[in-house]
């Protein structure tokens, strides 16, 4: 079949491309497109000629475009080097086991960028105490203060409230036996020594781990990590660093803060049955001592170094469109989250066999 094209093909005024796809007729081979007639032409012919050109790759006709304009070849050529999309159709096996290759490499590709991620994490903070690392100090003081103080409100409301649920849970069984001055304990054991660290962190991997992860997707996708990588800045040392080693100097601190908030909501909760305030302070003194709060500061600490590596690794892997950043933002605390709960287990039982 031959294609000639004669007159002026301009915006308006040529035909769509929908009637010349519609001339082409069925078994046909190749089609070969003559313009020694075409006059005046802009981008609505080729427009018209991508639409035949989409066609003929659906039938498998051969398209001949040589005796046209080498501009308009150009055209078609630029068009159509990138092929249609094609939704992919999801082939749905019974057997389980044979994904499974696919599924064991995946999960190790992915241990495998976290370990390369801590190594470059590690030599980082190894330049950074040999005073060799391109972390300013400034970038430092700014994430202390919006990891810090920023977050005393919401961990002031989670620690005060946990404190008095485990007042509460305490003094239904204690009052039984007529021990309520022993809720005191209940609390102060349970907030040094668990749930003062444990709750801090969460609140922080959904505050501060994403925040992480939204911030360096968001310079992921303007390109400006690779500019700082153009120029020969290290992203661990400039980026990564002054936000781990914000949450590990604030993370102990916030922890001896929910602690003492957590223990004050017990002493609301007490008081109110029956419990004087001077006998809870006097238990509360004989039931902790600095090897309990030691225990709790030494978690908070491994806590803010896995919360910080899973914010920047999931924004340092993030895409290049806004869909991906706020999956770098899900996944940063998903990830925080489950390192935290396997973290606070190991903890436990190494604690458990040193008889701490």
């Amino acid at each position: 079949m031959q294609l000639h094209l004669s007159g002026n093909w301009q915006l308006g005024k040529a035909p769509e491309g929908e009637s010349l796809c519609a001339a082409i007729p069925p078994g046909c081979q190749q089609i070969t497109v003559i313009s020694d007639q075409l006059q005046q032409w802009d981008s609505s012919l080729a427009a018209a000629l991508l639409q035949v050109a989409r066609q003929c790759e659906q039938q498998q006709i051969t398209l001949d475009t040589r005796q046209t304009p080498e501009a308009l070849q150009q055209l078609l050529q630029l068009a159509t080097a990138i092929p249609s999309y094609k939704p992919q159709t999801k082939t749905t096996d019974s057997r389980w086991f044979s994904q499974l290759p696919n599924t064991l490499a995946a999960q190790w590709k992915g241990v495998r960028r976290t370990l390369v991620f801590v190594g470059d994490i590690s030599l980082a903070l190894g330049n950074w105490l040999a005073g060799r690392a391109k972390t300013r100090r400034q970038d430092l003081f700014f994430f202390i203060h919006q990891v810090g103080p920023r977050a005393l409100a919401i961990v002031t409301l989670i620690a005060l409230l946990v404190g008095m649920i485990l007042a509460y849970l305490g003094s239904v069984q204690l009052r039984q036996l007529g021990a309520q001055v022993y809720v005191a304990d209940l609390v102060a054991i349970g907030m040094v020594r668990e749930m003062g660290a444990l709750m801090t962190a969460v609140i922080m991997a959904g505050r501060t781990g994403a925040a992480y992860a939204a911030q360096l997707g968001t310079m992921q996708v303007n390109e400006e990590i690779d500019a700082l990588k153009t120029m020969g800045i290290s992203t661990m040392e400039f980026l990564v660093l002054p936000r781990l080693l914000a949450l590990v100097f604030i993370m102990p601190l916030l922890c001896i803060y929910a602690d003492v908030v957590g223990i004050f909501g017990g002493a609301l909760v007490a008081t109110s049955m029956d419990v004087n305030l001077n006998q809870y302070i006097l238990q509360t003194q004989g039931a902790v001592d600095w090897v309990d709060i030691t225990t709790g500061l030494i978690k908070s600490i491994f806590f803010g170094i896995l919360i910080a590596i899973a914010g920047c690794q999931a924004g340092i892997e993030c895409g290049r469109n806004s869909d991906a950043v706020g999956m770098a933002a899900t996944n940063a605390v998903v990830r925080s989250i489950v390192y935290l709960v396997v973290a606070d287990a190991a903890c436990n039982i190494l604690y458990d066999k040193l008889g701490i």
